[in-house]
Order: C-alpha cells, then sequence, then structure tokens
C-alpha cells in the first residue's frame, strides 16, 4: 500500500454519495459543508512531526499533548472498558466500521503490525462503531480472520468525534504511555510500513516519565 486514501467522513446531518473509482467503491458521508476548517497556520506540531513522511504524510502530532478521553467502550464480551486501563503500554487506536471501506482495507496491515509486535508492549485497539446486531456480528467475523486483532466495540458510535479526526473515518490514534495522544492519523494508511514502524518504535523508547 503506498500513500494514504481519502477516509469517511461521518457526523450531524449527514448527505451520503458513493463514489465508484475503478471496481472499487467507498462510501462518502459529508456534513452539508464537505471541506474541513484550515488548521491554525501557527499549530505547533511535536518532535514527531519528523515521522510525517511517505505513506504517513499527513500525520498529525500535537505539540500540547491532551490525555485520550475518558469514554468507555466494551470488549467483546460486553465488559467496560477505558483507555486508562492500558497505561503504562504504548497503544494503537484504530476506529473502523465495516460500512467503511477504506478501514477495511487497511486491517491486514494493523494485524500484520500486532503480529510483528508480539511481546505486549505495543496494545493494538481496533474499536468497531458499526451498531446494530446484524452489523457487529458482521464485524466481529471479519476481526476473526485478522489475527491477532482483538474485537472491540463502541455501541454508541461516538468514539470518531473524540479524537482529533472529529468524525473522520478510518481513524487511528498513537496514546504514549501515559496515555497521551502523541499522534493521529485519518484516512487509510499502511501500519506495517517502515514509517509507520519508525513512529512506534519511537513512541516506545520513550521513558514512563516523559
Amino acid at each position: 500500500m503506498g500513500g494514504s486514501k481519502t477516509g469517511v467522513w461521518i457526523g450531524g446531518v449527514l448527505a451520503a454519495a458513493i463514489l465508484i473509482g475503478g471496481s472499487t467503491g467507498a462510501l462518502y458521508a459529508m456534513r452539508a459543508g464537505p471541506f474541513k476548517a484550515a488548521e491554525p497556520a501557527a499549530a505547533q506540531k511535536s518532535e514527531l512531526a519528523r515521522f510525517a513522511v511517505g505513506s504517513l504524510a499527513a500525520l498529525e502530532t500535537p505539540a500540547a499533548l491532551e490525555t485520550a478521553p475518558d469514554y468507555v467502550f466494551e470488549t467483546r464480551e460486553g465488559d467496560d472498558v477505558r483507555f486508562a486501563d492500558f497505561r503504562g503500554k504504548v497503544v494503537l487506536v484504530n476506529l473502523w466500521a465495516m460500512w467503511c471501506a477504506p478501514c477495511r482495507t487497511e486491517m491486514p496491515t494493523i494485524a500484520a503490525l500486532a503480529a510483528a509486535y508480539p511481546d505486549g508492549d505495543l496494545v493494538i485497539l481496533p474499536i468497531n462503531v458499526d451498531t446494530g446486531d446484524d452489523a457487529v456480528a458482521d464485524a466481529r467475523s471479519f476481526i476473526d480472520v485478522h489475527d491477532p486483532l482483538p474485537f472491540y466495540g463502541d455501541p454508541k458510535f461516538q468514539l470518531p468525534f473524540e479524537f482529533p479526526g472529529k468524525g473522520k473515518m478510518p481513524q487511528t490514534i498513537l496514546l504514549d504511555r501515559q496515555g497521551r495522544i502523541r499522534a493521529a492519523y485519518s484516512g487509510e494508511a499502511d501500519w506495517n510500513s517502515r514509517d509507520a514502524r519508525a513512529l512506534i518504535d519511537a513512541v516506545l523508547a520513550e521513558p514512563l516519565s516523559s
């Protein structure tokens, strides 16, 4: 996989359009105004900005570090879990849905990344935002063929709006050992690429007290 592909917008009052490219269709759901507000010209970036290259050129690396939201999502068994439960680990959060074609396309790269870090120091949380019993059942079946990824769910369909992407899908967020948002990426990417591993290795190398 090369560079990023346009993600899927979700939120508020939606107008949906199917855009067909080649033999693959991607669903785009946009607000009444389809253009993202321009970021401040003087937006500050962290030292991780050096990893915003190649397939991750659109990576966001905020200098002002905010803690991941205190939001309850669910394990496969329906138990409540929070991002704070993973403090002490570096965490890659991936927000996805079955109706999001780029989400499904990038999932094998996330599974490959998880397999490359088997010691548990990197935790990967693919959090599904599908709603309805049938859709969730399909999502569970899909994630089951992407071993070793676990299944997590957000039945309220709210998490995509709690992170920097503000509703874009897919959305991937990297949290440090203190649970702070260090990088965020909206759209499809190759998370098993050299660029992605370099970013993750840099955060893994940081001491807990940083």
